[in-house]
């Protein structure tokens, strides 16, 4: 913890490691109170640089040195300086050998970074700086080492001891054993990974595209074993998409994954060796819902995928940090995409960059794809570095076209194979492979914000004329108040009054050019003319979200209702369809603070009753199109929100929507519900789009207070064989049944799943973020539950998160009582672990959005943990910055 201001790192300070180390080879003496970590470590100067011998500085954080030597000589306090984060030597020659022993004491690591314990079970997580709380090193990505490794531990409480690369040798000695790893590949310290502990695994085996076969192996902890399956179909699954698409095949003799119950993030792609949260991993029908299945899959993938993109060539600087984390995200969003339902992976994808991403880019904590400085790289682990990061690959993609960009990510990893590079050269590899100048796309890494592209057309009926006129610009985001124009590619058709697309042709061009094409926005103001263009089009604009700007083309409703119904482009007819929902949820907003009688639109209706009718849809995407944007998403469009008018014009929309179709939905449901009841789960897509629109039918009815379909979901509920069917019922039924009547179903849940960590906390979730149960009472006492504890990220989400994040209605109260609570557990949280407490402030930073009351209760709560003691850099970069 500190009370001092935290150093700002900046980009433009870079500068290359004076010293580099070829070979690490660590030992790890492993005890239930404390650990002995003996560091090796070959070293040389940098032949880059001059043959000068700086000062060595190793960093190094929350350890007690035992011994060091330097070539074999050991040194005394004399030859040394040591500080709380770091040591520092004179080397006198070129190549030299750095020999050390210092103690740790996992078992009270609560911030998860380094070597902890999670239960019984020891494990790491290095990334981003981690690795400094195990020795002291050169914790940075651009210096990439062969590691070796033994680990030294009782047999009968850790009969597995795991570490990078492949398995070299192992013995016995009396009550402990040990295991020594070989990782022949170079790699920075933060993908070093160890895992001790009594764990079972799941294994298998693939042959890759040139015929070597490779172990595979899920480690679990013994109860979990049968939860297993589903991931290593999914890593097969990805390592032969991954030859198929990118032609990148693995490269060790096995490949493992743990999982635990306690970390940070979703899971790491420590080579070779990756360590997952459990809710990442585990999954079978009775425990985990389609969602979760899905979840595990993408996430199997995204780690796999790290293997080239992340690992083979890795990031320079954190900086990059989206070189790796970007590229990465759109490749497991592919994957996803091919595995699935493509329209509706980027529906979802699309509606959570805009519910999240845009705040942050609107928010106080704004920065480029590439940030220009940091304080805490911890919090640049961010929906602009990951899905943004993304979106900017995606843009490329779509420019250079599919081919073209294959060539680039092959170019990529033959030229930058085993080092780390930048965004820059992720960028130069596609240009030079495609021949296409990217100088000017470049623009989308470092610059912040979410462009707008203004639209306006005219129509020319004697010549056939038809222009569109594009108008770019960016508002002003922290340190970055001039904008330059961006690269925007946009995918469009013309739809004409039948429904159809038009023949594209430019005023220029001899013939049409097809009925989609992608045209570049490159200039501030820019203009198309169309010709032969017999009548006047609706233009359907940035299909498949061809660049993550904010559109602003004036549809009138009738238009959005054509585009629902007539739209060539699957997601610009759900595009359509929120528009149109989300015009309608401002207005009944908006005659709800003027206190006026609240009418619905009927077109709304009409457009979703013609969903309803279009057999040619697909199920999951019915189901998407009745998803109303949700209220955080509402709050963003909305200068100086009233979040609790807001949550109301929700709930009477839905209910509306509810009443409505009352009738459809009882009649889809009892249909939907019938295939289910009789078909075996099936974790696949077909199965994925039925569920979803039987649980959207069974919500929508659920909102009349039918008793008939009251009893239906309880029924549901009692006897679905899944808990994608069980979760949704339990779900409707704790906001739709009286709170004696919804405790007494919640209390079976819980009776029959309180040995399953993951249920329970879908358990706690429900509850935290239910409008009608997540009242702060019902939150302190979910708090005060056995199965909660602080220092679990998963439990932290699923209460603290969920009601923060999705019960907006209790959080903003007007009291301002769901601020302090937040605040009250962000102070708790900071002692125990920063990371997560600087993740659980994201609601509060967004206090400029709401009406001046709410603006002044949340920042005064902002400025009462800043008023704190103690900090940590991680909270106070995100305090400092929201405040300022």
């Amino acid at each position: 913890m500190r009370t001092d201001q935290p150093k700002t790192i900046r980009l433009s300070d870079y500068q290359a490691p004076d010293y580099l180390i070829k070979e690490t080879h660590l030992t790890f003496d492993l005890h239930e109170d404390y650990a002995l970590v003996h560091a090796q470590l070959i070293m040389q100067r940098n032949p880059e640089l001059d043959a000068q011998l700086p000062v060595l500085t190793l960093v190094g954080q929350e350890l007690v040195l035992e011994r060091i030597a330097l070539n074999d000589q050991e040194l005394t306090a004399n030859d040394y300086q040591l500080t709380e984060t770091d040591i520092s030597l004179q080397p006198t020659t070129a190549e030299f050998t750095i020999d050390s022993t210092v103690r740790i004491e996992p078992q009270n690591n609560t911030a998860l970074e380094g070597l902890y314990k999670s239960g019984k079970m020891f494990c790491t997580q290095c990334e981003a700086e981690g690795f400094r709380k195990i020795t002291y090193y050169l914790d940075r990505p651009d210096v990439m080492s062969r590691f070796t490794t033994t680990i030294t531990a009782e047999q009968q409480g850790y009969p597995v001891l795991l570490s990078n690369g492949n398995l070299v040798a192992s013995g016995e000695e009396g009550e402990r054993h040990w295991t020594t790893w070989q990782d022949p590949f170079p790699k920075p310290a933060y993908l070093f990974a160890l895992v001790a502990g009594d764990l079972w695994c799941v294994e298998d085996k693939f042959t890759t595209m040139s015929q070597r076969e490779v172990t595979l192996r899920i480690f679990v902890e013994p109860e979990n074993i049968d939860k297993c399956q589903h991931a290593m179909n999914s890593l097969k699954k990805s390592m032969r998409w991954d030859e198929q698409v990118y032609g990148r095949e693995y490269d060790l003799d096995i490949f493992m994954i743990v999982a635990v119950n306690d970390f940070n993030m979703g899971a790491m792609e420590n080579k070779g060796l990756n360590i997952f949260n459990s809710s990442c991993v585990l999954a079978k029908a009775q425990t985990a819902t389609d969602t979760a299945f899905q979840r595990v899959e993408g996430v199997v993938a995204h780690e796999y995928f790290h293997n080239w993109s992340g690992n083979r060539v890795t990031c320079r600087d954190w900086f990059q940090l989206s070189l790796k984390e970007g590229f990465t995200v759109f490749r497991d969003s592919e994957f996803s995409a091919d595995m699935n339902s493509r329209p509706v992976k980027r529906m979802e994808d699309v509606a959570f960059l805009r519910t999240h991403q845009y705040a942050e880019d609107a928010g106080p904590m704004a920065h480029p794809v590439r940030p220009a400085e940091y304080m805490e790289i911890s919090n640049f682990y961010t929906v602009t570095i990951y899905e943004k990061g993304a979106e900017v690959v995606r843009m490329i993609h779509t420019l250079l076209g599919a081919e073209n960009f294959r060539k680039g990510s092959d170019l990529y990893f033959q030229r930058h194979d085993g080092q780390a590079v930048t965004c820059d050269d992720f960028v130069a590899a596609m240009q030079d492979a495609s021949g296409i100048d990217l100088t000017q796309f470049k623009r989308w890494y470092s610059q912040a914000g979410t462009p707008r592209l203004q639209v306006t057309d005219e129509y020319d009926a004697a010549s056939q004329t038809y222009k569109l006129h594009f108008e770019q610009s960016c508002p002003a985001t922290p340190n970055q108040t001039e904008k330059q124009p961006l690269v925007i590619p946009v995918k469009m058709g013309l739809v004409g009054g039948c429904g159809l697309d038009m023949p594209i042709q430019l005023a220029d061009e001899v013939n049409a050019q097809g009925t989609e094409r992608v045209f570049a926005i490159t200039q501030a103001e820019q203009t198309l003319t169309f010709s032969n263009v017999p009548q006047q089009p609706i233009p359907s604009l940035l299909r498949g979200y061809s660049a993550p700007v904010i559109l602003q083309y004036n549809y009138s409703r009738d238009q959005l209702m054509f585009l629902m119904a007539n739209d060539n482009d699957s997601f610009n007819r759900w595009e359509a369809g929120q528009q149109l929902a989300l015009a309608v949820l401002k207005e009944v907003t908006e005659q709800i603070i003027n206190n006026q009688e609240v009418q619905i639109d009927g077109r709304l209706i009409k457009a979703l009753s013609a969903v309803l009718a279009d057999s040619r849809l697909d199920q999951a995407v019915v189901a998407q199109m009745f998803t109303l944007p949700s209220e955080a998403y509402v709050i963003e469009q909305i200068p100086e929100a009233d979040a609790g008018a807001i949550c109301k014009a929700c709930d009477l929309v839905r209910k509306h929507i509810a009443t409505s179709f009352y009738e459809e939905f009882h009649e889809l449901y009892l249909e939907l519900s019938t295939i289910s009841a009789q078909t075996p789960y099936i974790a696949e897509a077909e199965h994925f789009a039925r569920r979803s629109l039987q649980n959207i039918a069974l919500k929508y009815a659920m909102l009349t207070g039918s008793e008939d379909m009251e009893d239906l979901c309880l029924q549901q509920f009692e006897t679905a064989d899944n808990m994608t069917e069980r979760l949704a019922a339990l779900s409707y039924l704790v906001n739709g049944l009286s709170r004696a009547k919804s405790d007494a179903v919640l209390a079976s849940f819980s009776k029959e799943f309180a040995h399953d960590s993951l249920v329970m906390d879908l358990w706690f979730s429900v509850q935290a973020s239910s409008p009608k149960a997540g009242d702060l009472e019902h939150l302190r006492a979910l708090m005060a539950h056995d199965l909660f504890s602080l220092k679990n990220p998963n439990k932290v989400r699923a209460v603290i998160g969920a009601f923060a994040n999705q019960n907006l209605l209790h959080f903003h109260d007007d009291n301002g009582s769901g601020y302090a609570f937040l605040a009250d557990q962000v102070i708790a949280l900071d002692s125990l672990n920063p990371q997560i407490a600087a993740r659980m402030l994201t609601p509060l930073t967004r206090w400029r959005r709401f009406k001046p009351h709410s603006q002044a209760l949340m920042r005064a709560q902002l400025e009462r943990i800043k008023a704190k003691a103690q900090l940590s850099a991680d909270v106070f970069e995100v305090i400092s910055k929201t405040l300022a």
